[in-house]
């Protein structure tokens, strides 16, 4: 018998659209983490992550007007892209560019793979048709095991810099997972103009604490390789990735998705 065209997870469905999608995501996203690593040569965490989203803003918001839409949205819109800003951006995105200067990109990358878990344990609570099955549990006590493997150890040596650094790993990761949550209140706006909203909101947020904790006007000019790498995080990684997360979180759910 020949395999349906589509997977269906909680009423969602994942057609070869939405998996080209993902895996275009998954690369989009996967590759950050590396970028991150070579900005923070010259970059402090903070004014990273204030420079990516100021980029992604700009780029994101010129797009959507050349593309016609409005940024004229009602109040309950913009109060929900400031709820994503803080914690789909700004708290996970802080969280993941202070915790690589404790650890190595590929650790972050796989402590960032811990998302799904947190997705599908929140989900269950806060979301009535992406309920837990037999699976979905297999699969969390699984990363609960992988998470207990990698800094299990660290646990037992106490807090060393790179215990601290796993830790924010870890709660980027539930950060992510409760905004996949909280994000699908956003199923009915334009995926363009959600990212958008977003980084509008993040940028805000992180601009005084970059301004003061980092005073980037004393910071030596960074490099070429280093503006590349931002520019890579903003364009790439961020604009075009929280377009596409929005559009799979409209179709197919947080649990797939994530």
């Amino acid at each position: 018998m020949k395999a349906p065209a589509n997977s269906r997870a909680g009423g969602f469905a994942m057609g070869p659209a939405e998996w080209g999608l993902l895996l275009l995501l998954s690369v989009l996203w996967g590759g950050t983490f590396n970028l991150i690593q070579l900005a923070l040569r010259e970059l402090p965490p903070f004014t990273l992550v204030c420079l990516r989203m100021i980029i992604t803003t700009v780029a994101l918001a010129a797009v959507a007007v050349a593309l016609g839409h409005s940024l004229a949205q009602p109040w309950r819109v913009w109060r929900s892209f400031a709820i994503m800003g803080l914690v789909n951006s700004l708290i996970p995105h802080s969280l993941n560019a202070w915790g690589q200067t404790q650890i190595t990109s590929g650790l972050a990358a796989v402590l960032n793979a811990s998302t799904p878990m947190f997705t599908v344990v929140f989900a269950h609570y806060f979301l009535r048709d992406e309920r837990m099955s037999v699976l979905k549990v297999t699969g969390v006590l699984t990363g609960i095991a992988g998470v207990v493997v990698i800094i299990g150890a660290g646990v037992l040596r106490g807090a060393s810099p790179a215990l601290l650094g796993e830790l924010a790993l870890l709660l980027a990761a539930m950060s992510m997972a409760m905004a996949a949550v909280f994000g699908r209140s956003l199923a009915g706006v334009s995926p363009l103009l959600s990212a958008t909203g977003q980084a509008a909101w993040t940028t805000l947020f992180l601009l005084p604490f970059a301004l003061v904790t980092d005073r980037p006007w004393l910071l030596p000019m960074p490099g070429t390789v280093t503006w590349l790498s931002v520019a890579g995080i903003a364009l790439g990684g961020t604009a075009l990735g929280y377009t596409i997360y929005y559009r799979l979180l409209a179709t197919s759910g947080a649990t797939n998705l994530l």
